[in-house]
């Protein structure tokens, strides 16, 4: 498989989230031979807890699997540009590459906003490839949110 490939994982898993109605955004963690080591999707809402992001879930059961919390070596996929706290996680976790879909400028910390992945004051620095699949990762999202402003409106703002 190739980036493309593993970005379509990580979108189906994103379909999921929208499904529940959550924040649309999958991500799949790889070894570095392409083995899937976890596949997730946003579950911050269903599961009351505010660290539930795709990326965040991926790492855990990965390193659950793998009885380590360092995955040296693998590659983080995520339908969009991750957050401060899931960068940091992926840091600390020692992920080798994150490759991402839709850029994130309001709370993006692989470039948009922060730039995590080239901050040489942090013990590891963590190598980025971003715009995988980036039409249809931003266009999910924006259909996700399109709708929910819709059915606010529709609501009389009442959700």
């Amino acid at each position: 498989m190739n980036h493309f490939d593993f970005m379509g994982l990580a979108l189906k898993e994103a379909l999921k989230a929208r499904d529940m109605d959550e924040v649309p955004v999958g991500a799949v963690l790889v070894d570095g031979d392409g083995k899937i080591l976890a596949m997730e999707y946003n579950r911050t809402i269903s599961s009351s807890d505010p660290t539930a992001h795709a990326e965040i879930l991926a790492l855990r059961s990965a390193a659950k699997k793998m009885a380590n919390y360092r995955l040296p070596g693998t590659v983080l996929y995520s339908t969009i540009e991750p957050c401060p706290m899931c960068m940091g996680a992926i840091i600390h976790a020692r992920v080798a590459l994150v490759v991402f879909g839709a850029l994130d400028s309001k709370w993006g910390a692989a470039g948009s906003l922060y730039d995590f992945c080239a901050d040489t004051r942090l013990n590891h620095q963590t190598a980025r490839l971003a715009g995988v699949r980036a039409e249809e990762c931003r266009t999910l999202l924006q259909d996700f949110f399109r709708m929910k402003r819709k059915s606010v409106a529709s609501s009389g703002g009442m959700t």
